[in-house]
């Protein structure tokens, strides 16, 4: 572990450890020279660097908003670093540690943006090989003002570790914890691949499939580690499930984002859609960008039909025809929604209990 206060490349000094992934640490760092804080990002012991510059040289071909910009890379001594673009926040699957699963609504935002994102460097020549909700930092918010996907600098090396894998036997039953946290997002032709097999962008497309089935349901549409990959050469799939289209307010929208995200999911990769054909369906969709807020239900009323929440800010009225879920709200329950103007109180929609 690195120290506080420790200086690198004569310009970077380190704040603290922010993170730990299966093949980097990385840092927050101060720029002096710009006067901002970055990620500084240096591989494990034990991981290979020889292609590491390779990774930051392609990566910063990608410039977008929804992805994280890699803006240097350097050698001192025997280590090599990255900085990237510093995104204060927590990742995607942080944010869905205080709730089992996002709404249609926030799903489809979420889906857009990272559509957005992974156009942007495909449209590049840059596949990222490594897509799953710990490499997507989103703003901490109750809802997803921001998206940026990260770690398109280890994008090399990561191809590098599984490469290695595939060419020395069953990749899918690595001890690797790079390969393992990354089996339930990853696409067959990469799981099951053998020496010599070309990869394309259709990879990216699958991981995303798999990030918002999990996203929407709570659940892993393969499973996990050995799991995922059994079902994944089965196509045993776990079924969406029935309270996504049990409301009728929700129905229409989850209906809708279960058919692309089954056709991201599709085993042969020439069936998916491409990153742009992602960003073409979600602009077709009516979904709202509303900010969300969070509140303690203090009151339900008329046989729990409806019900009132407040939080330091303001008090709102729900009726239980705006929740979404498996879970109804129950006094004390703590729910996220958005807010629309009412009276005499402003009304709660859509409302997820947390």
């Amino acid at each position: 572990m690195i120290e506080s206060g420790t200086m690198f490349g004569g310009r970077y000094t380190i704040i603290r450890h922010i993170g730990a992934g299966g093949m980097q640490d990385v840092y927050l760092a101060n720029d002096s020279y710009l006067n901002k804080n970055v990620a500084l990002k240096t591989p494990q012991l034990g991981q290979k660097t020889k292609r590491f510059q390779a990774s930051a040289v392609i990566a910063a071909r990608v410039n977008h908003h929804n992805v994280a910009k890699t803006i240097d890379y350097f050698e001192e001594g025997d280590q090599v670093f990255l900085i990237e673009e510093f995104v204060d926040g927590q990742t995607l699957e942080q944010k869905t540690e205080t709730r089992e699963f996002l709404d249609p609504h926030l799903g489809a935002r979420t889906l857009h943006l990272l559509a957005k994102g992974i156009n942007a460097s495909h449209k590049q020549g840059v596949m990222h090989r490594d897509l799953k909700p710990s490499n997507i930092m989103v703003d901490s918010s109750a809802g997803i003002n921001y998206l940026k996907i990260t770690d398109f600098g280890i994008a090399t090396l990561t191809e590098e570790v599984f490469e290695e894998e595939a060419n020395s036997g069953d990749l899918t039953r690595s001890t690797s914890g790079t390969i393992k946290g990354a089996l339930p997002f990853m696409a067959p032709e990469m799981m099951f691949r053998k020496p010599g097999d070309k990869l394309t962008c259709a990879i990216d497309i699958w991981s995303i499939g798999a990030m918002m089935f999990k996203l929407l349901t709570g659940e892993y549409p393969f499973g996990v580690y050995l799991d995922a990959a059994v079902n994944v050469k089965t196509n045993n799939r776990v079924a969406w499930p029935a309270f996504m289209t049990t409301n009728k307010q929700f129905s229409p929208l989850a209906t809708e984002l279960q058919r692309i995200i089954d056709r991201c999911l599709s085993p042969q990769p020439e069936s998916r859609p491409t990153a742009q054909d992602l960003i073409d369906e979600c602009q077709n969709l009516c979904y709202m960008t509303e900010e969300r807020f969070e509140a303690e239900v203090y009151r339900m009323i008329q046989n729990n039909y409806s019900g009132f929440a407040s939080n330091s800010q303001h008090e709102v009225f729900f009726s239980i025809h705006s929740v979404y879920g498996k879970s109804k709200p129950s006094a004390n329950s703590m729910i996220s929604y958005s807010k629309f103007s009412g009276s005499p109180k402003d009304r709660a929609h859509p409302v997820v209990v947390m």
